[in-house]
């Protein structure tokens, strides 16, 4: 055998940058589809390539099997129990060989008749040696563990000279025997199977033991070659199996299935893959998911000419954690061997059970191998010594208008929709959405019967949001429109300029520049003040109909915790949860956060002005409408009502208003006795609207078993009932009335 020097590089070759891409012509490395009919042929030509190297083995094997029945010959005549039981003819004949002594040597050939041949394989086996630093010896090891991949006889084979029907996996000192042609060469090439040879270090071989062989020497163990290298040289083109999980292979999409990026996007991405050429890309995609880094990686890939790795980590189970060192190592390689991009989403959630030793592996493995990555998490990237170094961060948010209305309209393309341009902008425009969700919508739109399309797509874009903050808060659905509403003018012209600030924010803020005039308060806040039943939260409902949102209310009291950070943590979790809900959050009962301001006497009132303060800057980060309702005006101080944007106060209707709502209280079915005299109910019941629609739901009861006709008496008796609910005056309706 041609013998090599050992080497010790710790690294692969810097002239390998990426992967199987350098061997010409080698589809695993194709993005295109010919890539599958390109495999097919190399399959035939790589087998017979191998067949010279399997013949060689073969002949090696033979001498070895020869050698063995001499060895065996003592038990001529048959031994039933040969490689079951150590007889005292075996312990004689072990005694008779000179220690460590391999079987007769046999004149091979070396690698050197693969350079001829146009055997992928053999092509691949030779790139390994390169890149590895691997000897001749090695490539030999990687033979005698790949043949039984080729074919189960070999492993008949190496149970017999094992002399055990067990063992079908060659051992080290089988391979020592095959290859060596005298005990000090076996000696020698034990370094070979050492923790920090190639073949072992850059995890080529597994080496394994018996699991009923207690601490085996290293002679005794066996040896397989990793499942990875096995597929590569077979030319497998699916992924490994301990990757399949979590992992897919994919070809960039085209331009036209791609949701639109940003220009500025577009234009880095070019020069980061122009710079990139010869040098791995090292990009950490950080904000909400779904917001364009997909299309960016997508647009990366096809620059680079290459396919994509997407690497999921939210997949990667829970019983998973033991494995993933070798997953990650494996992860690594994969890319590298098909000089693929490797796309790493849910770094976020694969932090919360990963321990440093196991990041380690991944960041070691990252800074070895010259592979294009990009990782995706909302965290920004906190650079340290174990990351790899060189990592350009990029931050995403959500599509802005223009992109959102673009994407609506490829999306409805592609599932033969129909949109008013008009009805597009302001679908857009209301509900602000990541790529998936209005990929999502539209085909929820086209498969929905029954409904216009237009309705169908406003009713799919609006079942998209609000999932997480279900959990939080209490989800209102809105019925009340405007003419439910009763309030004097200027207030309810106030209700409609914060309906409007929705409407126009896209035109004012981004089209008219004043996003960049503003560092703050971009949000649309307002203060609903005014006493119980006024109509606060009836109004905050008439916004959401109008405006087509949905409308969430978070009980303060609920929220804010006696225990310092807890309040700040429970509104972070609202807030986090309202992102992408595109709704309206209407916090009720603030008095139990808010009082007014004044001199701080201890820690705990300059906490309680902290969590004020935190409340109103998660509100004007928050990009929709937030509403803070209160029954005392006066427990806010001026200084925290300058942050909001409105202040809108529900004043106690007079007689005038009361009128109006006696008038609406009931639906048009219900039966109302002429007797009934409104104008009497709003003179001599001085209650809010609140009070007033209790009334009227309370008289309707009592007249659908009475008769079934509301009455002054059913009237008379329901405002008892209610003013001795709210432990007020009562009024006798009734004894006025009969006057």
């Amino acid at each position: 055998m041609k013998k090599q020097a050992v080497r010790r590089e710790s690294k692969p070759d810097p002239a390998v940058t990426q992967g199987l891409t350098n061997i010409v012509d080698d589809p695993i490395a194709k993005t295109s589809n010919s890539a599958a009919a390109d495999t097919v042929t190399s399959h035939e030509q790589s087998y017979a390539g191998l067949l010279p190297l399997l013949t060689r083995l073969d002949r090696r094997l033979a001498a070895a099997v020869e050698a063995a029945e001499r060895l065996f010959a003592a038990r001529a005549g048959g031994d039933l129990y040969r490689g079951l039981a150590i007889s005292p003819a075996d312990v004689a004949a072990a005694l008779g060989r000179t220690p460590g002594e391999p079987f007769p040597p046999l004149s091979l050939q070396g690698y050197e008749i693969a350079e001829a041949t146009h055997s992928l394989s053999l092509r691949r086996l030779l790139w390994l040696q390169r890149v590895y630093g691997l000897t001749d010896f090695d490539l030999d090891v990687i033979l005698i563990g790949l043949a039984p991949e080729l074919d189960l006889r070999y492993e008949r084979i190496y149970a017999y000279l094992h002399d055990d029907i067990s063992r079908r996996r060659p051992s080290i000192d089988l391979a020592l025997n095959l290859l060596c042609v005298s005990a000090g060469q076996k000696l020698q090439q034990r370094e070979r199977f050492a923790p920090d040879a190639p073949l072992v270090r850059n995890r080529v071989i597994d080496i394994f033991a018996d699991p009923h062989h207690v601490n085996p020497p290293l002679l005794s163990r066996h040896y397989r070659v990793d499942e990875q290298i096995v597929r590569l040289l077979l030319l497998e083109d699916s992924l490994d199996s301990r990757l399949a999980a979590f992992c897919e292979m994919a070809a960039p999409l085209p331009s036209d299935e791609r949701a639109p990026l940003a220009e500025s996007m577009e234009q880095e991405l070019h020069a980061v893959a122009s710079v990139h050429a010869q040098s791995p890309v090292r990009l950490y995609f950080h904000g909400p998911s779904y917001c364009g880094q997909v299309e960016a990686v997508g647009l990366l890939a096809t620059v680079l000419d290459i396919r994509v790795l997407n690497a999921d980590l939210h997949r990667l189970g829970a019983d998973a954690a033991s494995t993933r060192d070798s997953t990650f190592t494996v992860l690594v390689r994969e890319a590298w061997f098909r000089g693929a991009l490797l796309y790493l989403r849910g770094i976020d959630k694969a932090a919360e059970s990963l321990l440093p030793n196991q990041w380690n592996v991944l960041w070691r493995a990252l800074k070895d191998l010259p592979v294009h990555f990009v990782f995706e998490g909302k965290q920004a990237w906190i650079p340290s010594a174990d990351k790899p170094p060189g990592v350009v961060t990029r931050a995403f948010a959500y599509p802005d208008l223009a992109q959102r209305t673009q994407w609506w309209r490829q999306c409805l393309r592609q599932h033969k929709l129909e949109m008013e341009e008009e009805s597009l902008i302001r679908l857009a425009q209301r509900y602000r959405m990541t790529n998936a969700q209005i990929q999502d919508a539209a085909a929820v739109a086209a498969s929905s019967a029954g409904k216009s399309q237009a309705q169908a797509l406003f009713a799919a874009a609006r079942a998209q949001c609000g999932h997480d903050l279900a959990v939080l808060a209490t989800k209102i659905k809105p019925h009340a429109t405007w003419d439910d509403l009763v309030l004097p003018a200027d207030e309810t012209a106030q209700l409609r300029e914060v309906c409007d600030r929705f409407n126009y924010r896209d035109k004012v803020l981004n089209e008219w520049g004043f996003a960049k005039k503003l560092s703050y308060g971009l949000g649309i806040t307002a203060l609903f003040s005014g006493g119980s039943g006024t109509g606060k939260t009836m109004a905050a409902e008439v916004m959401a109909n109008a405006l087509g949102l949905d409308l969430y209310r978070i009980d303060l009291a609920q929220v804010v915790s006696k225990y310092i950070g807890e309040t700040e943590k429970n509104l972070d979790k609202v807030f986090t949860a309202a992102t992408n809900a595109n709704a309206i959050l209407f916090f009720d009962e603030a008095d139990a956060l808010f009082g007014k301001r004044s001199e701080v006497k201890d820690s705990h009132d300059r906490y309680a002005n902290l969590e004020i303060s935190y409340l109103l800057q998660k509100m004007e980060q928050y990009e929709g409408i937030a509403i803070l309702a209160t029954n005392l005006s006066d427990n806010l101080d001026q200084a925290f009502t300058r942050r909001l944007a409105f202040s809108i106060h529900f004043p106690f209707p007079d007689e005038a208003a009361r009128l109006q709502l006696w008038t609406r209280a009931w639906p048009e079915a219900v039966p109302i006795a002429t007797s009934v005299d409104r104008n009497l109910l709003a003179r001599e019941v001085k209650l809010a609207g609140g009070n007033i629609k209790n009334i009227a739901v309370t008289a309707a009861f009592k007249a659908a078993g009475n008769g079934g006709v509301v009455d002054m008496a059913h009237m008379s008796e329901s405002v008892r009932r209610e003013s001795q609910k709210n432990g007020l005056a009562h009024v006798s309706v009734a004894s006025v009335w009969a006057r």
